[in-house]
């Protein structure tokens, strides 16, 4: 059916439904967000009912999620609503362990959001899928992190003092000149940072530089990685990092939200981070999440580069989809 296909984009899912009636059903094809793949299905009788569950499969079965997720059902027309369910978190197995009744006045044109918040894979102690553990060690091994680690931590044979905003840090001139062209040129010119061993950061925080020296070594946490996103993000634009400035890229591009949806476009745009950009502005525009902020879109404008302004008026001409 031509309507059966659900858009998805970082952890949102939706569905464009046409022509509905009264004791219809259906299901959508399957698609993927995080490490299942799902679907939905709808029925109307009294009231239109809306069920959410995993795709049949081996790992639903064996590795069941649990899910916390909000859905959202919009109608179109000059009198657009919105009905928005509870936060729910439920162990889903089959398509009778959820069903969402929203109320029968829905027309036959809407669209069906679905916001995963958290999924977890059921068993023990249930661990979340986000993030995965040890992305950011796996290209190197053990032993060589442990070492490395200890001569971060334990300052050994440290060459270099780093000023930060909020206090000082040692480190090595070998890792830093190995991991950024613009470290490797303090040190080869003849420049202040070359006589002095020192290196002012000041524009970054004590832990904040403390994460971006844990990537550097390779011994940085994911929930580090996490916290310090945008700080490492703008030191990697500013000491050209490539790898950690695409891995934050990534990273922002996982959890896209309408509360944080107008600040990584921004970023998107200061750094040039095309894939971040288009993934707003299809949040915004294609998704229709655009009305979920039209109280902060006037301040946005306000500062925003007129380039930027340009593009996202150009984004709604080609690829709003009104129903």
């Amino acid at each position: 059916m031509a309507d059966s296909k659900v858009e998805t984009i970082s952890r949102l899912a939706q569905w464009r439904i046409e022509n509905f009636g009264p004791g219809s059903y259906r299901k959508s094809d399957p698609f993927k967000v995080g490490i299942w793949n799902w679907q939905l299905s709808i029925e109307k009788n009294r009231y239109l009912y809306i069920r959410l569950f995993p795709e049949t499969s081996k790992l639903s079965k064996e590795n069941p999620p649990i899910a916390r997720f909000v859905l959202r059902v919009s109608t179109s027309g000059a009198n657009r609503k919105f009905y928005i369910s509870p936060v729910h978190e439920r162990l889903l197995r089959t398509s009778e362990d959820f069903v969402w009744p929203v109320d029968s006045t829905v027309y036959s044109r809407f669209i069906i959001d679905v916001e995963f918040l958290d999924l977890k894979i059921w068993g023990g102690e249930a661990s979340s899928i986000y993030p995965i553990d040890g992305t950011m060690q796996s290209l190197s091994t053990e032993s060589t992190l442990r070492c490395l680690a200890r001569m971060l931590d334990e300052g050994i044979h440290t060459d270099v003092t780093i000023n930060t905003a909020d206090g000082t840090l040692k480190a090595h001139k070998a890792i830093l000149s190995a991991s950024s062209p613009v470290f490797q040129s303090m040190f080869h010119h003849d420049l202040k940072e070359k006589e002095s061993s020192t290196i002012c950061i000041e524009d970054m925080s004590m832990e904040s530089c403390t994460a971006l020296l844990s990537y550097l070594y390779g011994t940085i946490k994911q929930e580090d990685f996490w916290k310090h996103r945008l700080a490492l993000l703008g030191a990697a634009n500013k000491y050209d990092i490539a790898d950690l400035k695409d891995a934050c890229e990534e990273s922002l591009l996982e959890d896209i939200n309408s509360g944080n949806v107008l600040g990584r476009l921004q970023e998107a745009w200061l750094y040039q981070l095309n894939k971040l950009k288009k993934g707003c502005l299809t949040y915004l525009f294609d998704f229709g999440k655009i009305y979920d902020v039209r109280d902060e879109i006037n301040n946005f404008f306000k500062q925003a580069d007129r380039q930027l302004m340009l593009e996202m008026f150009q984004e709604v001409l080609t690829a709003w989809r009104p129903l």
